[in-house]
């Protein structure tokens, strides 16, 4: 059995005479992390939503690679059938990419959403809202593309959890673009003119911390009790990941 690589490599590609940029990696290396993170944790997730969020943190690393460098993204998918709410965030920058699902407690919405929230250190961060068709991650991602990036996109999985996102530039080929097969997407390194632009990596990580969560917990300081109410310690959940963290009164 081959080791499996820490990092998920991930290339940004120019296809040339189409015009286009695709972005594409292997994310077994992610994955594998992810399901670590949950064992740690004692998290189990219906294999419906555990494919969902596991799309939804290949197609935001992807996305991340083909933005401009020392963006922090997250999604936050808001779906009514099944009532859940996905999010995921990753960070150019740090080079991570970490997500969680809630299924309890989640407001009924009328329509499946999408939010998007962009940061970059010094400069006003964006939002975007975008309604959602259907319940297929490569589909948002589409859909997002097109409204909130203001050109159109294509999203593939392929064969041995390998992930492609192809973006439109400038005077790009759109009639090749839409009428991409998943069949065409595992050719184009073969039959298209092709230039690697860059190469990264990334892998499944949060950096939360008990110390992390302390400066939230400063106000209870002088009145212990009122957070602890008896007990030796108490467990907050990391909102990020699910990643559970004790803290205990001496902590403060």
């Amino acid at each position: 059995m081959e080791p499996v690589e820490e990092f998920t490599k991930v290339e940004s590609i120019f296809v040339r005479k189409r015009n286009a940029l695709m972005v594409c990696g292997q994310f077994t290396p992610i994955f594998t992390d992810y399901y670590i993170h949950l064992m740690e944790n004692q998290l189990r997730h219906k294999e419906q939503l555990d494919t969902i969020i596991k799309d939804k943190l290949a197609f935001l690393t992807l996305h991340l690679v083909a933005r401009p460098w020392a963006e922090t993204i997250a999604w936050t998918v808001n779906l009514r059938a099944p009532r859940v709410n996905f999010f995921v965030t990753g960070s150019s920058v740090e080079e991570n990419i970490t997500g969680h699902l809630f299924t309890e407690n989640v407001k009924e919405s009328d329509r499946n959403i999408l939010y998007s929230q962009t940061l970059v250190k010094g400069a006003e961060g964006r939002k975007s809202t975008v309604e959602l068709d259907d319940n297929d991650p490569a589909k948002w991602v589409e859909t997002y593309y097109v409204q909130s990036e203001q050109r159109p996109a294509r999203a593939f999985r392929l064969p041995d959890e390998n992930f492609v996102l192809i973006a439109a530039q400038p005077d790009c080929d759109l009639e090749w673009l839409e009428a991409l097969t998943t069949e065409d997407v595992e050719k184009i390194m073969v039959e298209e003119q092709t230039k690697v632009l860059e190469t990264r990596k990334f892998r499944f990580h949060c950096g939360c911390a008990p110390d992390r969560f302390l400066p939230a917990l400063a106000q209870y300081k002088d009145n212990k009790e009122e957070l602890f109410q008896g007990d030796p310690e108490v467990e907050i959940t990391c909102p990020r990941c699910g990643s559970k963290h004790v803290i205990t009164p001496d902590m403060l």
